[in-house]
């Protein structure tokens, strides 16, 4: 992708009404409160609501009945991060900063570039030197500044967090004191696969990194339950890449905490990069969920990630990123070990290809 396949991609994100709302979010004449209502209509216009597909091919495919996926490619920038960024991105504004900072391995900056120039407030965003990402010509198209960093994923989150206190830059980053606000924007879907099931399912499955999405969206179905809207909680289904992720291996173990990898033995691949870690930032909440629920979690190859990408755009005409169907796989292997009994089962794609 050259620069100039960058800017029009990302100019396209959005509708032509939301950039319309986006110049008076940034008519600073405007009340605070005016400014904050217009890019809530943004956020209303352009994040969420997102996809539920039957997949009546694949239920042929592996003898399953009603297996939906929910879709996060639909978001603008083409996944589930579009949800947090814009949340952040509003508590931002409502504080009045005019800069915010985060780390990123790549969709998430992508995210928080294209809501931090809806809200006209800069976006520093600090990549791994290690780490390549196509996504960074869509960032620095959206006027994001990217500086490269040494060390992993969560060095290099601990080092913009404190470059963030330092110079008074509103810190996105995950965990800490923005893990209720995530975990909010991300019970949504819950709420959305609510709307269209009309109940929960048995099983709700779910790539998991950081565990923020997984534990969001566990916490949204209990909301739900507690509330009268739901005749159950789902089982949920954690799966990563294969012994690369804290919460998973850490759920096998048996633990009752956390428990962080060793960093050498953590190597990405252009098909992990999206789930690896050693520490999961919400790792703790997403272990909690998984436990709460009765759930499961599963150990994804990448020749697996590799294989469903593949056989989703034959059999379902979905271009998916290979990280992305690790949920899926999950809960298929679970089906092929316990025979399910026939009922809902929804898997959580996380983006597009």
């Amino acid at each position: 992708m050259n620069l100039k396949d960058g800017v029009k991609t990302a100019e396209n994100k959005v509708s032509v009404e939301a950039r319309k709302l986006s110049h008076m979010v940034k008519d600073t004449s405007k009340s605070l409160v005016d400014r904050l209502e217009c890019f809530e209509d943004i956020i209303s216009l352009e994040v969420g609501d997102t996809g539920l597909h039957r997949a009546k091919t694949l239920e042929r495919e592996f003898n399953v009945r009603q297996l939906y996926l929910k879709y996060e490619g639909d978001n603008p920038t083409g996944t589930q991060k579009d949800r947090i960024a814009f949340a952040q991105l509003y508590d931002a504004l409502r504080r009045e900063f005019s800069v915010v900072s985060l780390a990123t391995c790549g969709n998430y900056g992508v995210a928080m570039a294209l809501a931090s120039d809806l809200a006209g407030i800069a976006c520093k965003i600090y990549i791994p030197e290690s780490y390549h990402t196509d996504r960074v010509v869509e960032m620095e198209s959206l006027g994001a500044e990217i500086i490269r960093i040494p060390g992993s994923y969560e060095d290099v989150v601990t080092e913009s967090s404190k470059l963030a206190a330092a110079h008074g830059w509103y810190d996105a980053n995950p965990g800490g004191a923005n893990t209720p606000l995530q975990i909010s924007a991300y019970a949504l879907i819950a709420q959305e696969i609510f709307e269209d099931l009309g109940d929960a399912p048995k099983y709700c499955a779910v790539p998991v990194s950081n565990g923020t999405l997984f534990a969001g969206i566990y916490r949204g179905f209990v909301n739900l339950y507690k509330r009268g809207k739901t005749s159950r909680i789902p089982k949920m289904i954690a799966a990563s890449s294969s012994h690369k992720n804290p919460i998973v291996e850490s759920f096998l173990l048996g633990l009752d905490h956390c428990k962080d990898l060793n960093p050498a033995a953590i190597k990405e691949t252009k098909y992990n990069e999206p789930l690896i870690n050693w520490h999961s930032f919400d790792g703790e909440e997403a272990l909690y969920a998984l436990k709460e629920s009765e759930g499961e979690a599963f150990n994804i190859s990448d020749k697996k990630l590799k294989e469903m990408t593949s056989l989703l755009y034959k059999k379902e005409g979905f271009r998916i990123l290979p990280a992305s169907t690790a949920g899926l796989i999950g809960l298929l292997q679970l089906d092929e070990k316990m025979n399910f009994e026939p009922d809902r089962f929804v898997a959580v794609l996380t983006a597009k290809n």
